[in-house]
């Protein structure tokens, strides 16, 4: 135990953590490094250059005649998967923080140096891509030193691509980072922080070893779901899973056991022995809470039963992903999917289509509301279409969100300019180092969950981080925005909005469904209504025959009679006529802006 060390590497997105983390592999031996990234071995993570899930690996570190032992975890550096750093801090005892030499101090850096600060872990700070010619090591190093309050010696000055500073980070780890603490002959106590799917071998959970030794042959107990299972293996993880014969205290391994269930295994669960087993679960962990909800459908009904066992093995590898069954008359048996952003919520969907094969329909997103009806009785609404009648509402609560933008002075105007066309409100604004700022606003989430980061990253060029936290529930003047298809209400297209948006927006969506909805034998009145009241209106114009083309001269009589003929066919038909919407039509409220 005492020449084990567990450490994860933190950053902001960007800042180049998985190519310093294949610099430490290669340096010790671990594997040789073909191509860059080799962490990051899922198919979007290389297509977008970004880490999605965090990915744990063994190293073995000789120093003074020593053999240490490094378990190093590559954590995601975006906002959205800020849940996959967390649960790599708890098994955690020392993290390296590394910082941009071009960029400086960011954001979701400070974010995720707070989280590994209240989990008591040793910080290591690291200077990365030293090597490029626009560098700024110094005013970055005033930056870290500000923030962390540590000395300028302390820094480590590095670079992921030439493997400058990798030699000194090795040594830190080992000579900063405390061992893991545990008792060895105490009752098996083990922490999942991780879990895949393995089509062959059932679900894999990783785990570290808090207390006890745990061997394969074992028979094992998960405290909180209270399920038994036999360990058949267990091992260390390197590039590929290691067997081992016993992992003991402070160890991070995996374990297969043959379970085919997805719901039996949970993230932060705790895993015992049956025989003198602890009765304790480990303490520490947080529920995830999703930020943005949308219902994701199957475009065909009958693969809605693949859709559920998909979402269940996706959620296994992704625990911050949550999902309930709800059904829409428009789009039949779906899912109502919690997301934490935006991002995430795309690469779910495109996971589901390249790992599951499954297509799916995805409605407008939104947040949860506190709705309170006149007897003061509160309930959480996921769904517009599960908005109570207006008249039980006493009043309507929405989440906000505390943000935090740091940029260049240069750009100070237009992201205010932003954040108050928001519903923003301006908490402080203060000056870090040099002419860089940190903006920080109150804002509904509402009305970040579509646009606004990537209009944040328009108007500042690049050059602005956010970062945000959950600020509580606020009163707010919200109504149901319906959308009517020949006085047909379609559910999922409804959407809550505030009061003083809402007739623009309907007048926009009005607008916008007129151009996408195909036109038929009959005309559509699309109307935008809140409550009885219609708001906006379009008519898409019917597509219509000549009847009289055939009728040439004669009395006028027979041409009205013609008329008067398909009139009443085309009155008969709007009665039955059935208006279908396209898919485009349900993100249509997403690209208003376009």
């Amino acid at each position: 135990m005492k020449n084990i060390r567990n450490f994860c590497i933190i950053a902001h997105i960007d800042h180049g953590k998985s190519t310093l983390a294949d610099r430490l592999l290669e340096y010790t031996n671990t594997i040789k490094v073909t191509e860059g990234q080799m962490l990051d071995d899922m198919d979007l993570e290389k297509e977008r250059g970004i880490t999605i899930k965090s990915h744990a690996i063994q190293m073995e570190y000789k120093l003074d005649g020593e053999t240490y032992i490094l378990n190093l975890i590559d954590t995601p550096g975006h906002v959205d998967f800020s849940y996959e750093v967390s649960r790599s801090i708890a098994a955690c005892e020392g993290a390296l923080l590394v910082v941009d030499a071009t960029q400086g101090v960011q954001a979701q850096t400070i974010s995720n140096l707070y989280m590994a600060i209240d989990n008591d872990l040793e910080i290591i700070p690291v200077i990365n891509k030293c090597d490029m010619p626009n560098a700024m090591p110094d005013e970055v190093a005033d930056e870290i030193i500000d923030l962390l309050g540590c000395k300028r010696e302390e820094i480590i000055l590095a670079s992921g691509k030439t493997g400058m500073g990798v030699e000194e980070i090795l040594r830190a780890v080992v000579e900063r980072i405390p061992h893991p603490e545990g008792d060895e002959s105490a009752p098996l106590q083990a922490l999942i922080f991780d879990s895949v799917f393995n089509s062959f071998r059932g679900i894999i959970a990783y785990f570290k070893v808090v207390n006890g030794v745990m061997r394969p042959g074992q028979k094992v107990r998960f405290i909180n779901t209270k399920k038994e299972y036999q360990a058949e293996e267990i091992g260390v993880l390197k590039m590929d899973m290691v067997p081992r014969k016993e992992l003991r205290t402070g160890d991070v391994g995996y374990i297969v056991s043959g379970i085919k269930n997805a719901v039996e295994v949970k993230v932060g669960d705790t895993i015992t022995t049956v025989a003198d087993g602890s009765m304790e679960a480990i303490e520490g962990f947080q529920e995830v809470k999703p930020m943005v909800f949308a219902g994701v459908y199957p475009i065909e009904t009958e693969d809605y039963e693949n859709l559920r066992t998909s979402l269940e093995k996706l959620q296994l590898n992704d625990a911050s992903l949550s999902f309930q069954h709800e059904s829409s008359a428009a789009l039949g048996f779906g899912f109502r999917c919690g997301f934490l952003g935006l991002l995430h919520m795309e690469i779910v969907q495109e996971r589901l289509d390249r790992e599951f094969n499954m297509d799916v329909i995805t409605t407008v997103p939104n947040v949860s509301y506190m709705i309170y009806d006149k007897h003061g009785v509160a309930t959480e609404v996921h769904n517009p279409s599960s908005m109570p009648d207006p008249t039980l509402i006493e009043h309507v609560e929405e989440p906000y969100i505390h943000a935090t933008i740091i940029t260049t002075s240069t750009y100070i105007g237009p992201i205010m300019t932003l954040c108050l066309s928001k519903r923003g409100e301006l908490l402080k604004q203060e000056f870090i180092a040099g002419n860089r700022v940190e903006i920080h606003f109150l804002m509904p989430l509402g009305e970040i969950v579509i646009d606004f980061y990537d209009k944040l990253k328009s108007i500042s060029r690049g050059y602005a981080s956010f970062d945000y936290s959950s600020a509580g529930f606020r009163p707010s003047k919200l109504v149901k925005l319906d959308i009517l298809l020949n006085g047909e209400s379609v559910d999922a297209l409804s959407t809550l909005t505030h009061v003083d948006n809402a007739v623009t927006l309907g007048r926009r969506m009005c607008e916008r469904l007129k151009d996408l909805l195909p036109r038929q034998q009959f005309d559509i009145a699309i109307q935008a209504a809140i409550g009885g009241k219609i708001i906006a209106r379009e008519t898409v114009k019917q597509v219509r025959k000549d009847v009289l083309a055939k009728c040439y001269g004669g009395d006028v009589s027979r041409k009205r009679k013609l008329l008067e003929k398909q009139k009443a066919g085309k009155k008969r038909m709007k009665q039955i006529g059935n208006v279908s919407v396209p898919q485009k039509a349900f993100l249509a409220v997403l690209k208003l802006d376009d």
